[in-house]
C-alpha cells in the first residue's frame, strides 16, 4: 500500500488506521533520546477530526496507549470523562504535530496539547484500574483511569484530589476551531 508523507514531522502514514512508518534520521537526534531514556512520557493531542476529541496517551509496554477522551482532560475532580480506548499508538507518535490529510484515517489538524512525564503509583490495564501521577504542563497531579463496568473499551479520566486539583477549571484550545 502506498504510504503518503504527513506535514508536521517524519511520520508517513499509510491509508490503514495507525499505520505509521517512522523517519530515522530523527530517531537519532538528542529529543528522542531524551524521550526514550528517560521516565514513561505521556501526551495529549488535541485532534480536530471529524469531531474535536483529545487523544490522551501514556507509554506503556512499549507503547502509546492511548485513548480518545471527546471532552479532553480536566483538572476537576468533578468531571469524569470518558476516555475511549483505541489502538496503541508508536512511541514516535509522541512527537506528532499537524495535518493528516484527507482521505486519510483521522483527517484533521493535530497539536500536542500538553506533554511530559508520568509515575504509575498501581494498577493495570488488564485490571481496569491505573492510577497515576502526572508531571505536564497543564496535568499535574494524581489521575486515575478506570475501565467501566462490563465495558470493554470504555474508561472514565478523573483527576484525584489533590494539591494541584482545580475545581474552576477550563479546557482551553490550542488550536481554533475550523
Amino acid at each position: 500500500m502506498k504510504s503518503v508523507p504527513a506535514s508536521g514531522g517524519g511520520y508517513y502514514m499509510s491509508q490503514t488506521p495507525h499505520s505509521f512508518i517512522y523517519d530515522e534520521k530523527i530517531l537519532h537526534s538528542p529529543s528522542f533520546f531524551r524521550y526514550a531514556h528517560d521516565m514513561p512520557k505521556f501526551v495529549v493531542h488535541e485532534h480536530h477530526a471529524r469531531h474535536l476529541h483529545f487523544d490522551f496517551r501514556l507509554e506503556m509496554e512499549g507503547v502509546l496507549k492511548s485513548w480518545a477522551v471527546p471532552k479532553g482532560p480536566s483538572m476537576n475532580p468533578a468531571d469524569k470523562r470518558l476516555a475511549v480506548m483505541v489502538e496503541d499508538h508508536p512511541l514516535e507518535y509522541g512527537f506528532f504535530e499537524g495535518t493528516i490529510p484527507e482521505g486519510l484515517y483521522g483527517a484533521g489538524e493535530v497539536a500536542i496539547w500538553d506533554t511530559g512525564s508520568f509515575t504509575l503509583i498501581s494498577g493495570s490495564i488488564a485490571a481496569g484500574k491505573i492510577e497515576f501521577q502526572l508531571k505536564g504542563k497543564k496535568l499535574k497531579g494524581a489521575f486515575v483511569l478506570t475501565r467501566m463496568k462490563d465495558k470493554e473499551k470504555e474508561w472514565l479520566l478523573i483527576k484525584r484530589r489533590d494539591a494541584y486539583a482545580d475545581a474552576g477549571f477550563r479546557l482551553r484550545l490550542v488550536l481554533k476551531e475550523p
